[in-house]
């Protein structure tokens, strides 16, 4: 998954310190301390109970939920978050104030399986209230709109208010805004980007001040009052709160709408929210529901294969409809979250946001190939068509990571993310001329690549797939073989034979040397040969050493470290399933990387994998070599490309589906890792085989599900290359 490891001294300057959220008496420095744009605005965790927005493409607004309140909401794209958070505020005035993310507990669910539509229902810890939210966005425009209700439980009359968090423009330190009974509005000082919160009925009594200084958290903390705040602050980390009125209905229940609405300046984000509230909730949802229904019905019937899983299935079939962006067709996001310390803006790793919602070739595979398999043609035609434009020239190389516009955000270069969008192309019938001419530079990247600090010639790469090593990684030459072969058949196409002779006797030679490259008959975890995750000299029976990162071993034998992605050597065509290295290896990596749990078998990325929470469940940190402060926990997608594996040999991969679908929650989401259920287990993170406080929703993880199923019900992987396989398996 989409990740860059720092070390040495780089690493050692950063700090990753603790989320600040608003809603917390931790949330900042005293009141008398704030600095004059208040306390640092920092992103929220990166386990998202749910992410939706509508299916057109007249609203642009995403919205995620976590921890019982709207986390970041993204408008006017994927790769730009402009709300942290949204949460609602519970109080009788007198005696206690309520946070629905630390006094309330709550539930997420979808209640139709065939919509991204999202209700939550908390019933605080004291047993007096219970709160009961449902979550869609407008499908006419862009405003997130949800119908709030708040039920005594004890008899007791409670007032309710809603504290709203902007970070306008994927920036919080430097909004302006007022508020008001027609709403509270904010705007972003650089950026032509504002919104506005308003409410039926309408607000009572309102407050805009700055994050720990005067805004209207701290104000009801303080004496169960909103009697502070002001009607005007920023620039700055603006939080705005607003008393919701809610119409009486039976004793003790008041019900109400909230709309978050945006535009280009106050007065637009204020016209859009005013229109939405005017067209009635219950209209807009059951829009938002028909465009999702109706996207359900243009897909292919759910395989029978994923029948015991129909709803996360269709929950990962919605996801990856999702994540697609509406102004930048084609650019599908890694995740709409910034996880652990990557959303605490430290330096040089993800400022002011961007970590996982940014566009990987890479990812882009793995779900347009989903898509196409759910009959999606159009969307894995799109991410081609993305991917391409946005190719580096005059190089044909693409970049590491971008932005929904193409923009390239970090630097680094992996082979596997040149190569796959060739076999993506080839996929879905991508062969005319002007695709071509992409796939002919980047076949001729991978031809001409030569590493600059070591001089060596692919398909030596500077960076695997879990981008934080360079070498001869067999997963990376799967890919870069597949990809000459799928370039050499659309050259044919093409009428280009010589440049498809060219790449075939190159592919040829990279299949012939693979295993010299990968396996080892010397190391030590097995007395047969097994492939290793990856070789730092081509040399697999020497005892290379190098640093794994994320505080593992700073000399770790090459020979002892293996990983499960040299199964892509069996799912594209390149090595058959019961080929003696590739039986040998699973044996290998079972015993070295296989979790079992009570939700099925996962997979740990590789030996020593220190990516994941701290040894007490806490958030991932950077941490020096050695130290094995944290551990790296199981990855569902891990256990989808098990099971197309046990299709192409023969198995049931049933248990495989089962248990991607049990790493779902409540609400369908997939993490990108599950506890793996190293001690401790439940007191410190979650449940051995549930997701952990890793990316969710993860698109690759949804992704592995979609085409897992598929798999299933065709017999064979679903990406396969004809190509590939008839050269080297027929």
């Amino acid at each position: 998954m989409p990740l860059r490891i720092l070390t040495g001294p780089t690493a050692l300057a950063l700090v990753a310190t603790a989320l600040v959220a608003p809603s917390s008496a931790a949330a900042g420095p005293a009141v008398d301390d704030a600095p004059a744009r208040g306390a640092k605005s920092q992103w929220t965790e990166a386990d998202k109970a749910g992410f939706g927005t509508a299916r057109t493409r007249r609203s642009n607004v995403w919205f995620t939920l976590q921890d019982g309140r709207v986390s970041e909401v993204f408008h006017p794209d994927l790769s730009t978050p402009s709300t942290r958070s949204l949460e609602l505020v519970v109080t009788d005035g007198r005696t206690f104030t309520d946070l629905e993310t630390e006094d309330v507990d709550v539930v997420t669910t979808r209640p139709d399986e065939r919509s991204l539509r999202f209700r939550q229902v908390g019933t605080a810890t004291s047993g007096r209230y219970r709160i009961t939210k449902t979550f869609v966005t407008d499908p006419r425009r862009d405003a997130l709109v949800v119908r709030v209700r708040l039920e005594s439980l004890d008899g007791g009359r409670y007032r309710l208010y809603a504290v709203h968090d902007p970070a306008l423009a994927n920036s919080g330190m430097d909004d302006s805004g007022r508020s008001g009974r027609d709403g509270l509005v904010a705007t972003d000082r650089s950026e032509p980007v504002a919104s506005a919160l308003v409410s039926r009925p309408r607000f009572g009594r309102t407050s805009t001040g700055v994050l720990g200084r005067d805004d209207g958290w701290t104000d009801l903390e303080g004496d169960h009052r909103l009697d502070d705040g002001g009607r005007r602050a920023g620039p700055g980390n603006v939080v705005q709160t607003g008393r919701v009125s809610g119409i009486t209905g039976l004793p003790g229940e008041q019900r109400a709408t909230l709309v978050l609405g945006y535009g280009t300046d106050g007065r637009d984000a204020l016209r859009t929210a005013t229109a939405s509230v005017r067209s009635g909730a219950r209209a807009t949802a059951a829009r938002y529901d028909r465009g999702w229904h109706r996207y359900v019905r243009s897909l292919k019937r759910v395989p029978d294969s994923a029948a015991g899983v129909r709803a996360q299935y269709l929950a990962s079939a919605l996801v990856l409809a999702a994540a697609e962006d509406k102004l930048n067709p084609g650019a599908l996001v890694a995740s709409p979250s910034a996880p652990w310390v990557w959303g605490d803006e430290v330096k040089d790793l993800s400022s002011p946001s961007g970590a996982y919602h940014l566009v990987w070739s890479r990812d882009s595979y793995q779900f347009g190939t989903a898509l196409w398999a759910m009959g999606d043609k159009a969307a894995a035609r799109r991410s081609v068509d993305w991917l391409f434009d946005v190719q580096q020239q005059p190089d044909g190389s693409f970049p590491q990571n971008s932005d929904v516009e193409g923009t390239p955000v970090w630097s680094e270069l992996q082979l596997d993310e040149v190569a796959l969008p060739i076999v993506l192309a080839h996929l879905v019938g991508r062969d005319g001329p002007r695709t071509y001419r992409g796939v002919k530079s980047a076949a001729n990247f991978l031809v001409r690549f030569r590493d600059e600090e070591t001089g060596r010639r692919a398909p030596y790469s500077p960076q695997e797939r879990w981008e934080n090593q360079s070498g001869y990684s067999p997963n990376s030459i799967a890919t870069q073989v597949a990809g000459l072969v799928c370039a050499a058949d659309i050259a044919r196409r093409n009428g280009d034979r010589a440049s498809a002779r060219r790449w075939l006797r190159l592919a040829d030679r990279w299949h012939a040397k693979v295993k010299d490259w990968t396996v080892t008959t010397t190391g030590p975890l097995s007395e047969a040969p097994y492939f290793l995750r990856i070789t730092k000299d081509g040399r697999p029976d020497r005892g290379t050493e190098y640093a794994i990162g994320d505080g593992g071993p700073s000399e770790v034998d090459q020979r002892r470290v293996v990983d499960p992605s040299f199964l892509d050597l069996v799912r594209l065509g390149l090595l058959p399933p019961e080929d003696r290295d590739v039986v040998s290896t699973l044996a290998v990596v079972d015993a070295d990387l296989r979790v079992e749990t009570p939700n099925g078998p996962y997979w740990h990325r590789f030996s020593f994998d220190g990516y994941g929470e701290t040894l007490d469940g806490g958030q991932w940190e950077i941490t020096e070599d050695d130290t094995g402060t944290t551990l790296g926990r199981a990855w569902p997608l891990l256990t989808g490309e098990r099971g197309e594996y046990a299709v192409t040999a023969g198995q049931d991969a049933t248990v495989h589906l089962a248990a991607m679908a049990a790493a779902a929650g409540s609400s369908d989401m997939i993490s990108e890792q599950v506890w793996d259920g190293r001690a401790p287990t439940g007191e410190a993170c979650c449940p051995a085989g549930e997701g952990t406080r890793a990316a969710t929703p993860l698109t690759w993880s949804h992704a592995g599900l979609v085409r897992l199923a598929w798999t299933m019900e065709r017999g064979t992987p679903v990406d396969q290359p004809d190509a590939v396989a008839r050269r080297y398996l027929r």
